[in-house]
């Protein structure tokens, strides 16, 4: 890093959690292409659309959040042991 990029993450660490989030996000926003946005939000309405419409046409079962916590704790078990 070079001394003002170091200069500028010491200042910026010292900012409160909501603060140092929302310059994080600017910073990562920054290096998204403009370009792209209006690709990749057509993209994501897309398959939001199409999970939507496998969920309501029966094409796939949900599982409650009760369910996938059940499923996790399982599968650590298995792996710690």
């Amino acid at each position: 890093m070079t001394a003002g990029m170091d200069e500028i993450t010491q200042l910026a660490l010292t900012l409160p959690v909501d603060q140092r989030a929302q310059v994080a996000n600017a910073l990562l926003a920054s290096l998204d292409d403009p370009a792209d946005s209006a690709e990749v939000h057509e993209a994501w309405t897309a398959e939001i659309k199409s999970r939507v419409d496998d969920i309501t046409s029966g094409r796939v079962q949900t599982v409650s959040h009760d369910e996938v916590k059940a499923q996790l704790a399982a599968d650590r078990a298995a792996r710690q042991q």
